[in-house]
């Protein structure tokens, strides 16, 4: 009899959460259920994506989760809900998460020295790194500028550890605590405090806090695991020439913290759902809710509004997290951005609403707009075709860029010999934040090989006025206007910059005698 009882118990249970999932999606914006589907197929035709997948989570369940197009160009394999995309940035919520929840548990306190737990984390202002705590590191106050530093850090070949004994090489642009600066090495440095208190990396206590008890059994902390997968996108960019190509997957296992988390979208339904139900999923406690709640405090206002988004009037930095508002809605998120993958993660807790885009196309701003067409929709707004209207505004970046391009291959074509012969220009340079570049001169062109990306090439060729073009073999560092300073005859230093996707700055690299 009780396992009669058993079996119509669990029928009734079916039923119910059919029923309500039934009466969820019947509940759901008209663009949701009928027009979805179609706008995405015209994202994708319109700024020629590869894939993109998409979920969507309301009041607990998961309304939507899928993919659209394919995993590589040249090939008919198609994106579903499981893929796996690198989401970058959006790992740091992780990160954030599990120092607040330390936090909470009264291992740490937030507001704890860095110098507490990592003694060899050293700034380039002694009193900054003598005062900086690990809230300071979660919400980008050191005093960098946005990205400072990572033409070195990203995807180089130095170990946790160097990097964060590098950052004192960096001169702050802003004083400390002055402004709001993203720096991925200060959530590197966050992370590399978890093993100190828990005697666990970083990588392991993710999987054993979230990864989990979420059943988040697709997401990985490692690019060899990405590698091996066979369900991946591959990452694609656009080329100087405006061309869509197809990338290497690059390996940011050393920015972990910041950076190294590969998902999908059925998995990140699950922490989404995680978020809006205060810290619980499937009627498991899995985080405390004050832990959240910590990481949804302003703590550096960004002194910046989306410039399209609806009664937008503030955009601030919690822990790991953005925060705005949005026709009247505090919303909460985050994105991200690697060589070749652009994604963002999206919640609005009043409305236990959540959005998650993935893509495999690093040049576009789709990944964004597909999820303010959403929001668009659940608050109500009137309907702007946000497709058209960021084409339009990527359209115009693109032709300048294009332009820009072409007049610098009409000045390398016009050009004289530099004054120079090109061997002048051979041998070793040297910057205090990168280290060694290494020039050689071939018959006609020079090309830069640096030291802590043996991968990455750079063709240099003459333009005019000391300066030459250098074309990075990677596309996403994209091409850049070198200039050379020549002393008394004599080749000095040159200064080097990359494409600001990857770096803001430019760095002054000195001629080694």
């Amino acid at each position: 009899m009780k396992s009669m009882n058993t079996i119509f118990r669990n029928i009734a249970l079916v039923i119910l959460f059919v029923l309500a999932n039934l009466q969820s999606n019947a509940q759901q914006p008209s663009f949701v259920k009928d027009s979805l589907d179609a706008y995405m197929q015209r994202v994708l035709k319109t700024w020629n994506l590869p894939g993109i997948a998409i979920c969507i989570v309301k009041d607990g369940n998961v309304v939507v989760s899928k993919g659209y197009g394919i995993k590589e160009i040249g090939k008919n394999e198609p994106v579903d809900n499981q893929t796996l995309f690198q989401i970058a940035s959006n790992s740091k919520a992780f990160t954030a998460l599990s120092l607040s929840c330390l936090d909470i548990e009264k291992r740490l306190t937030l507001d704890d020295k860095v110098q507490k737990y990592i003694p060899y984390f050293k700034m380039f202002d002694d009193y900054a790194a003598q005062n900086a705590t690990l809230r300071d590191l979660l919400c980008h106050r050191l005093g960098f500028e946005t990205f400072q530093g990572d033409f070195l850090h990203w995807g180089s070949n130095l170990s946790r550890k160097d990097l964060i004994t590098h950052i004192k090489n960096l001169e702050p642009v802003y004083p400390f605590r002055y402004k709001y600066g993203y720096c991925n090495v200060a959530f590197l440095t966050a992370g590399e405090v978890i093993p100190v208190v828990t005697d666990t990396s970083w990588d392991d206590f993710v999987k054993a806090r979230f990864f989990k008890p979420l059943k988040m059994t697709r997401s990985t902390t490692h690019w060899s695991d990405l590698m091996k997968d066979n369900n991946t996108a591959k990452p694609h960019t656009v080329n100087a020439s405006g061309t869509m190509v197809e990338i290497p997957v690059v390996n940011i296992d050393n920015l972990g913290p910041a950076a190294s988390i590969s998902s999908c979208v059925n998995d990140l339904s699950s922490w989404m759902i995680m978020h809006l139900d205060s810290g619980r999923f499937e009627g498991n406690q899995i985080v405390p809710y004050k832990a959240l709640k910590q990481m949804y405090t302003p703590n550096m206002l960004e002194q910046r509004t989306s410039g399209i988004l609806p009664g937008n009037h503030f955009t601030a930095y919690g822990l790991g997290l953005e925060m705005y508002d949005v026709a009247g809605r505090k919303v909460i998120s985050h994105t991200g951005g690697s060589n070749g993958f652009v994604s963002m993660v999206c919640m609005v807790p009043e409305e236990k609403l959540g959005i998650a885009v993935l893509t495999n196309n690093d040049v576009n701003l789709m990944f964004m707009g597909a999820v303010w067409q959403v929001l668009d929709a659940y608050f109500n707004q009137p309907y702007r075709d946000l497709n058209a209207l960021l084409w339009k505004r990527q359209q115009t970046g693109d032709v300048a860029a294009l332009k820009e391009y072409q007049e610098m291959v009409s000045k390398v074509k016009s050009a004289d010999k530099p004054i120079l012969p090109l061997s002048a220009f051979e041998g070793t340079y040297s910057n205090p934040v990168y280290g060694n570049m290494t020039v050689v001169a071939g018959k006609k062109n020079l090309t830069a090989s640096f030291e802590h990306h043996p991968d990455l090439k750079g063709e240099m060729e003459y333009m005019g006025n000391d300066t030459f073009l250098c074309t990075y073999s990677d596309p996403t560092y994209s091409y850049k206007a070198i200039p050379f300073t020549i002393t008394n005859g004599q080749v000095t230093s040159c200064k080097v910059t990359v494409n600001d996707f990857i770096d803001f700055m430019d760095y002054n690299f000195k001629k080694e005698k």
